[in-house]
């Protein structure tokens, strides 16, 4: 039986990126953590240690700098573009490019009445994502968010499941339903305008979350990524990671008292978590997920 090299990258994993941009006294932020991944013709250096093919990863970290000052970043997907195509079309042993990106949001501080400009506070809210793929001819673009963390007071059920001898969970028809959404989307194309497309998106997933009379987390992500599909046509695909996150309603009736759905304890685990595709036919997804 032989032996032989499979599929391998390498990269210079989470160079973190601010850039500032100053335009008179107002200022701007991007922050980002920057992932690269290439793989190419890398068989020598992986069987005999001969380095003549390999990018040095610290180049890979001085080019994320470099392309910084130099083009700016306008939103995670052009600067991820930007950087697997200098990658690929600049190395003739380098095939393709994986670009992993998160950017960290940053508001304005307020002062009195006013946003300052120039002091900035860290947003608690979501952190965004960004995962592009080139492979010399053709770019795939995966856009996201993780750690969106949701919730209806009401609106909720949770009936008619399967119960066998092991089910304590009584049915309910109204529940606080929470989680945190992680999700990520393809793009037909890569072209978009980035910052409006993901705001839009944003968007739609949580008016679909709010709007949605829920019977189950299953249907409501179905509902969530339906909406963004019927938002953007350029979307061809969403996927979402949803997990439950559990607000009990605590039995206060020891302590003479009624609970009406008003006090709970949230569990942070065991969780449930669902787990959802939704899709239209669209051009083949090629690498955009690996």
């Amino acid at each position: 039986m032989s032996i032989k090299l499979g599929p391998n990258r390498y990269g210079k994993a989470e160079t973190h990126v601010v850039q500032v941009t100053k335009s008179g006294t107002k200022h701007q932020i991007r922050d980002l953590n920057v992932s690269v991944a290439l793989s190419g013709d890398m068989r020598e250096v992986h069987l005999t240690g001969d380095n003549g093919a390999v990018l040095p990863t610290d180049t890979q970290k001085n080019t994320v700098f470099a392309f910084a000052k130099q083009y700016g970043i306008a939103s995670p997907e052009e600067f991820g573009l930007r950087l697997a195509r200098h990658f690929v079309d600049s190395q003739p042993t380098i095939g393709h490019a994986r670009i992993e990106l998160e950017e960290y949001e940053w508001e304005r501080n307020v002062v009195g009445l006013n946003s300052h400009p120039h002091s900035f506070v860290r947003s608690g809210r979501e952190t965004r994502t960004a995962t592009v793929h080139y492979d010399g001819s053709t770019a795939w673009v995966v856009s996201g968010l993780k750690e969106l963390v949701v919730l209806n007071t009401t609106g909720s059920e949770f009936f008619g499941y399967i119960k066998d001898r092991y089910t304590t969970l009584r049915e309910t028809h109204d529940r606080v339903l929470a989680t945190e959404v992680n999700a990520q989307w393809r793009h037909s194309g890569d072209a978009e305008e980035w910052d409006k497309s993901y705001e839009i998106v944003k968007r739609a997933m949580l008016q679909a979350f709010a709007d949605t009379h829920s019977l189950s987390l299953q249907q409501t992500l179905y509902a969530m990524g339906e909406r963004v599909l019927e938002t953007c046509s350029g979307i061809a695909e969403v996927k979402l990671t949803l997990p439950n996150k559990h607000h009990f309603e605590v039995d206060l009736s020891p302590f003479g008292l009624v609970n009406d759905n008003e006090v709970f304890y949230a569990a942070d685990r065991p969780y449930g978590l669902i787990e959802g595709t939704v899709v239209r036919e669209v051009p083949a997804a090629g690498p955009a997920w690996d």
